[in-house]
């Protein structure tokens, strides 16, 4: 589960002062599939993700509201209700808090990233079941974002300058360390999407590193594809696993902030 919430959140960051990232009022909801050799494609699982305008502690903020959790069907194999929380800054878009909530089988797990992007560090918290809490602080770069605030970043892509052979390197961070990411560009394409129909979009590739650093060619490998509107929805994302491959495409929306141009039928 872990795996899928990854491959929903994470969308890859590119500039954080992009035309639109954080949509009052917005909903996205996608749904988590399983494939493997000679087994159909099951659902296991649904994300949905809000987004709303806000105050923290005072301060003006978009606040990122993500659960996911298992089917009802499959909930007896493996439990899982996980919750993720973002406060972005309205005016730099930039995270200033992340939580996170975990509870996946006999699994608890909590964290809390604290953002000084003035001071270039990021304070982390966590905590797993029947263990001590651990911090650390971490240096970033303007890249270094947790894995939603990744996600949102992708809103700000221009089109214009994704051209064959355009490709950036990315930083996640994770509890006590940085991974980073390489991002490809790998065309455009129609895609079809189940229940929601065909969409004019943007496909790229993207390699996680291994935890020993720019590892990129045994790291995590998956596909994603974006609408190639101004929205930049996240409509499909495909990553293979050891024995067959995950999945999670956009299922439904509202709120959007433009018309859904790059829809074909």
């Amino acid at each position: 589960m872990k795996r899928l919430w990854i491959l929903a959140l994470m969308m890859v960051a590119v500039q954080p002062l992009g035309a639109q990232m954080y949509v009052d009022g917005e909903v996205l909801n996608f749904r988590m599939s399983y494939k493997a050799k000679l087994l159909p494609n099951i659902e296991v699982a649904s994300v949905v993700i809000a987004t709303k305008d806000t105050l923290l502690e005072g301060r003006e903020v978009h606040k990122v509201y993500g659960h996911g959790a298992t089917e009802n069907m499959y909930h007896w194999i493996l439990p899982v209700d996980d919750t993720y929380l973002v406060w972005a800054d309205k005016e730099s878009k930039k995270t200033v808090r992340f939580d996170s909530n975990l509870h996946e089988g006999s699994y608890t797990f909590w964290s809390t990233y604290l953002f000084d992007h003035d001071k270039g560090v990021v304070n982390t918290r966590w905590q797993s079941r029947q263990r001590p809490i651990k911090e650390r602080q971490l240096a970033i770069s303007d890249r270094g974002m947790d894995p939603v605030s990744l996600y949102f970043n992708l809103r700000a892509i221009d089109p214009a300058e994704v051209k064959d052979g355009w490709s950036k390197e990315l930083e996640m961070v994770l509890e006590d360390t940085v991974r980073y990411l390489n991002l490809r560009y790998e065309g455009r394409e129609v895609k079809k999407i189940k229940r929601l129909g065909k969409f004019n979009t943007l496909k790229f590739r993207c390699n996680i590193a291994t935890s020993s650093g720019f590892a990129f060619n045994d790291g995590t490998e998956f596909e994603l594809w974006i609408s190639d509107d101004r929205n930049k929805l996240p409509l499909y994302i495909k990553s293979p696993i050891r024995v067959g491959s995950v999945c999670a495409y956009l299922s439904s929306f509202e709120g959007l902030q433009y018309p859904l141009e790059s829809k074909v039928d």
